[in-house]
């Protein structure tokens, strides 16, 4: 019997593209290369030796479509799970840890490491790091430094600020965390917290826990508009 890690992947696939146009199906969908993103990414995260599983939450109504596309590009996938997204980020997020723990999988150790379903250019490393930040600091984030200068207007007409741009960085996912510590947190935020705090690092900051620091690459790219899917197909040759 296979021994258990206690690590599990959970791809994010709940969006449904809105700002990709008028497309027929969620932007997960859509070929990079041959292939649909969401393929891409689950191709990483399933090479990697370190996870348990790799849990996949999509909108009710794509789950038969997802569960076929892993069938048709990824037979071997008896570690692929697709679940059932939430209404928002982080009750996907949540969604994943109540199905670990109906599975009796979840326990203080359990790490999770979240990704999106359209950055399908995260690395092996980037995920070991993540594994391995995750069950010694409980939290991380893994993020790129700013390349340019970050200008902030609160009235979004006028410059407030002009932050220091050497301590400044973009985030980027996976976010990995362990998950049973990632539920209590969440579920001490109030309504109007969960309705504003849409990012899981986020509320871990707010509520005073720390959140290390994984080194990111720039062309961890998120498919988000159309030239994104330029850009990846230049990057996948």
């Amino acid at each position: 019997m296979e021994e258990r890690k206690n690590v599990y992947g959970v791809v994010l696939a709940g969006g449904v593209g809105a700002r990709m146009g008028n497309v027929e199906k969620p932007k997960q969908f859509m070929e990079v290369g041959g292939k649909p993103i969401i393929v891409l990414v689950l191709e990483k995260f399933i090479v990697h030796p370190g996870f348990d599983k790799v849990l996949v939450l999509s909108p009710k109504q794509w789950i038969r479509y997802t569960q076929d596309l892993i069938q048709k590009y990824i037979p071997q996938n008896s570690r692929i799970e697709v679940l059932e997204g939430g209404s928002t980020r982080n009750e996907t997020i949540m969604n994943a840890i109540r199905y670990l723990d109906a599975q009796g999988a979840l326990d203080d150790e359990t790490v999770i490491v979240t990704h999106d379903s359209v950055r399908p250019f995260v690395t092996h490393r980037i995920i070991e790091e993540n594994i391995k930040a995750a069950q010694q600091f409980g939290a991380c984030d893994t993020v790129v430094p700013a390349s340019d200068t970050i200008v902030q207007s609160t009235s979004h007409q006028i410059i407030s600020d002009i932050p220091d741009r050497s301590i400044m960085y973009q985030g980027q996912t996976p976010q990995s965390f362990k998950a049973r510590k990632l539920k209590q947190v969440y579920e001490s935020l109030s309504v109007q917290e969960k309705e504003i705090l849409t990012d899981a690092c986020k509320i871990f900051v707010m509520k005073g826990e720390e959140v290390r620091l994984v080194q990111g690459e720039v062309y961890n790219i998120k498919i988000t508009y159309p030239y994104d899917l330029k850009v990846a197909e230049s990057l996948i040759v």
